[in-house]
């Protein structure tokens, strides 16, 4: 059995999405004047690896304490999506095409974004084409990303990749999150790793216990056998 850590550490100043509070671990007591040791941390609920709950997009969507806690066991496959360019959707095409397993609950999108945690480019990921967000839901999947979101994340102002934008590169707004959210299918998003995993593993995405929440971080473990 091999066991993978997919979660983005909980550091001060990390990466977060466009507006999102900043991420502060602070000392509050010390060895030297207190004799133990404790921090203050101040996040969002969506800082890191976290998962979305669908009270997060959808005014009538549940929070996550809503969902029992083996909801957030999945069995998962990995869906290789590298060759998908920066700012480019992953079609229904491209997902239905590589066969996921009809017994796997949440599908991972392995776009290899993570290797540019931590730089403008993050925000350059590719996203999820409405349609094959609408497939997804169609047929219960949950969907994990190596990315800031399933959808298009705003762009430095005044910075480019220098790669072609896609067609569907600059959609307003949010539907990949609404079509998931709405059909109560997870996003779990901001992996990192999924270059490791074999295509199918069991994964443990447990979320923070934050009553009434939108969405909570997690650490996301991947078992396989």
């Amino acid at each position: 059995m091999s066991t993978y850590d997919l979660t983005q550490p909980v550091e001060s100043g990390m990466p977060v999405y466009p507006g999102d509070p900043p991420v502060s671990i602070e000392p509050h007591a010390t060895m030297a004047e207190d004799g133990y040791r404790s921090s203050s941390l101040t996040l969002g609920t969506h800082a890191g690896t976290h998962v979305d709950a669908p009270a997060h997009t959808e005014p009538d969507g549940k929070p996550l304490d809503a969902f029992d806690v083996a909801a957030f066991r999945f069995d998962a496959a990995v869906i290789d999506c590298t060759d998908v360019g920066a700012r480019s959707a992953i079609s229904r095409d491209r997902i239905e095409t590589a066969g996921p397993p009809a017994k796997a609950d949440l599908l991972l999108l392995h776009t290899g974004w993570d290797d540019h945690w931590g730089t403008d480019r993050y925000r350059d990921h590719p996203f999820l084409a409405p349609a094959a967000a609408e497939w997804l839901a169609d047929r219960g999947y949950h969907v994990g990303l190596d990315t800031f979101s399933p959808d298009p994340t705003p762009p430095v102002e005044g910075w480019s990749s220098g790669t072609e934008t896609g067609s569907d590169g600059d959609a307003p707004g949010i539907p990949a999150h609404h079509v998931l959210l709405g059909a109560e299918r997870f996003v779990i998003e901001n992996l990192r790793g999924l270059d490791r995993l074999p295509e199918r593993v069991t994964i443990h995405a447990y979320p923070l216990a934050i009553a009434e929440t939108d969405g909570a971080p997690v650490r996301a473990v991947a078992v396989a056998e």
